[in-house]
This record gives structure tokens, C-alpha cells and sequence, in this order.
């Protein structure tokens, strides 16, 4: 694993995480940190309002898409943290883990939080993934 304390952004245009003084993602050495994904699109719009598997699905992909701009994918991640609006669902989001990720499955925190940064999301996701040698280096902006 190479060490290195020089930050990357990982980033798309439009970024609708901008305004907000977040990233999409920080690569440092061959590690990726994922910030919390929600259930948007690429134009920043809400995915699936009322309906937590379609907002889920749409979290994943996401997630995938951001560690796959910076060199990795979800078959890397080996930490995730799994918030929820209603703990009622988490067998809904280990049957999710099962589908998107394979074993060793990554070590995982799931919480239930009172609300998320807007009322409709009902679930977000952060990681943290590896990075395969032949990923790129250097800051990563693609078209959202």
C-alpha cells in the first residue's frame, strides 16, 4: 500500500455536493474515502421518494460510481457505515450487502438516525475502499 498524505478530490460537474463544502469522495495513497451517498441522481434530484428499496439501489450505484472514477469499485470497500431513518429496513440492507458486495464481505456499522439532510432520503452510505495498483492517481472531475 503506498503512503502518502496528499489528498485527491473526487468530484463530478455539476457537483451537487459543492454548495455544501463536501466532496464526493478523498483519495489518499490507495485509499478511498466515500462521503455519504444518498438517493440522488445525477442532477441532484431525489431517487425513489417513499420507496427505500429504489432509493437503496440507487445509493449503491452511487457509491460504485464515485470509487469507480477514482480507481476501485465496491469489490474493494472494506468499511462501510449504513445510515437508516427506520431500523425496520436492515434486513432489507443485508440482503442489498449480499447483493452488492462479496465476501469478505466489508466490516459495516449500521445506524438509525432521526433524519438525514433531506426529509425524503431514508438512507446514506459512506465508505472506505482499497485501491488496486493500476488505479489512477491524481484528483478525478468526470460529467455527472
Amino acid at each position: 500500500m503506498e503512503i502518502s498524505s496528499t489528498r485527491h478530490r473526487i468530484t463530478c460537474e455539476p457537483d451537487w455536493y459543492e454548495p455544501y463544502a463536501i466532496s464526493l469522495g478523498i483519495r489518499v495513497g490507495d485509499l478511498v474515502f466515500v462521503s455519504g451517498q444518498a438517493a440522488v441522481d445525477e442532477r441532484g434530484q431525489t431517487v425513489g421518494v417513499g420507496d427505500f428499496d429504489a432509493q437503496a439501489r440507487q445509493v449503491f450505484a452511487n457509491v460504485a460510481t464515485v470509487l469507480g472514477h477514482a480507481g476501485t469499485g465496491l469489490e474493494h470497500v472494506v468499511k462501510v457505515t449504513v445510515f437508516v431513518t427506520d431500523m425496520a429496513v436492515i434486513d432489507r440492507v443485508v440482503d442489498l450487502r449480499r447483493e452488492f458486495f462479496t465476501p469478505p464481505y466489508p466490516a459495516d456499522t449500521n445506524a438509525q438516525v432521526v433524519a438525514l439532510a433531506n426529509p425524503d432520503w431514508q438512507i446514506e452510505i459512506e465508505a472506505v475502499a482499497v485501491v488496486p495498483e493500476a488505479g489512477p492517481p491524481g484528483p478525478v472531475t468526470w460529467a455527472c
